[in-house]
């Protein structure tokens, strides 16, 4: 109970904060090594799956219909993207440092107590280095080899590191619908990697995302306490039953007029929503997760994506995969070896 109630109030007071992040930064200092976007996990990992023809829920209609009504995505029912993530591409030669779990913001056994790389030059969401001086969710998303560490509520200040739930993922395995463990969260709340579904200006510049995308929805907007399968984890929302659950799989629909869209940065954004779909991850007020493009080669500004250019993307524009029985919260974590 504890652990549901903590994470809700954080993200939500983070999705409401004028401070939004959404502008899409430029230049900066990268890390030890550089993230080009694409894939992380093997192949065969359930964000790479194409889902174009797959199945529609049978709740599909109830649930989107549910979804508008309630407000939709949220910030003004405006289908907007964050811009505020950075991962870190570490080579090797970062220092491994260890840190003291926050009160309140780490649970066992759902989080890893290890030691973190830490990457010359580079910064937790939001921030322009490692300290977390917004109190906002300040995640550290940080590749090393073939792990993927990923830390929500960082922050490092001089030799004092303290960080909320850390989540080690194993690169190079194909988790199974169960994740790091039913009923756990990571440094997502729905128990989801971030990194995998964020995209990025490089991705756009290549023409097309290879990947399911990362999206939140305000927390009275999500069924109260329950979450469907690949997310292992909800929080204390207040949406009805006619709500989409935390980890809810949406498809855009395959007619949607992609020339109404402002430019082709969108649409390449538009024809991955449509191939690989969206998976719900957190909650908050802005939709749709990429990348910043500190630690990219790219720069949005010459890929020609603002933080609004998808707002013609409606709630009914999407539907709901099929997926198995909603699952209710109960916070029991399980680990999976």
């Amino acid at each position: 109970m504890r652990k549901a109630w903590a994470i809700t109030v954080a993200l939500a007071l983070a999705g409401c904060s004028e401070d939004d992040g959404t502008k899409p930064p430029d230049g900066g200092t990268p890390g030890s090594g550089v993230d080009l976007g694409g894939r992380h996990f093997p192949d065969e990992a359930i964000w790479y799956q194409d889902v174009s023809s797959a199945p529609v829920a049978p709740e599909s209609r109830a649930w989107i219909s549910a979804l508008r009504d309630s407000g939709g995505w949220g910030n003004g029912n405006v289908f907007q993207i964050d811009f505020s993530f950075n991962v870190l591409h570490d080579d090797g030669s970062a220092p491994m440092r260890a840190f003291q779990p926050r009160d309140g913001e780490f649970y066992s056994p759902d989080c890893d107590h290890v030691q973190v790389p830490v990457p010359a030059g580079g910064a937790l969401e939001g921030e322009d280095g490692y300290a977390c001086t917004t109190d906002g969710d300040c995640h550290l998303l940080v590749v090393r080899g073939t792990s993927l560490y990923e830390m929500w509520r960082a922050d490092i200040q001089g030799n004092a590191f303290t960080g909320g739930c850390l989540a080690v993922w194993d690169l190079t395995r194909v988790y199974g619908m169960e994740g790091r463990g039913e009923q756990c969260t990571s440094a997502d709340a729905a128990g989801f990697p971030i990194a995998p579904l964020l995209f990025t200006a490089d991705e756009i510049a290549a023409g097309e995302i290879k990947h399911a995308i990362r999206f939140i929805l305000p927390n009275d907007c999500i069924r109260r306490r329950a979450y469907v399968a690949p997310a292992t984890h909800g929080t204390n929302t207040t949406g009805g039953d006619n709500h989409p659950p935390y980890g809810v799989h949406l498809r855009l629909r395959r007619d949607f007029p992609l020339e109404s869209l402002p430019n082709d940065a969108a649409r390449v954004v538009a024809r991955a929503l449509q191939r690989y779909g969206m998976f719900h991850a957190d909650g908050g007020n802005i939709a749709l997760t990429a990348q910043g493009d500190r630690f990219t080669q790219h720069k949005w500004s010459q890929v020609g994506l603002r933080p609004r250019d998808l707002s013609a993307l409606r709630v009914e524009d999407f539907e709901v995969i099929a997926h198995g029985a909603p699952v209710p919260v109960t916070n029991d974590c399980v680990r999976e070896p």
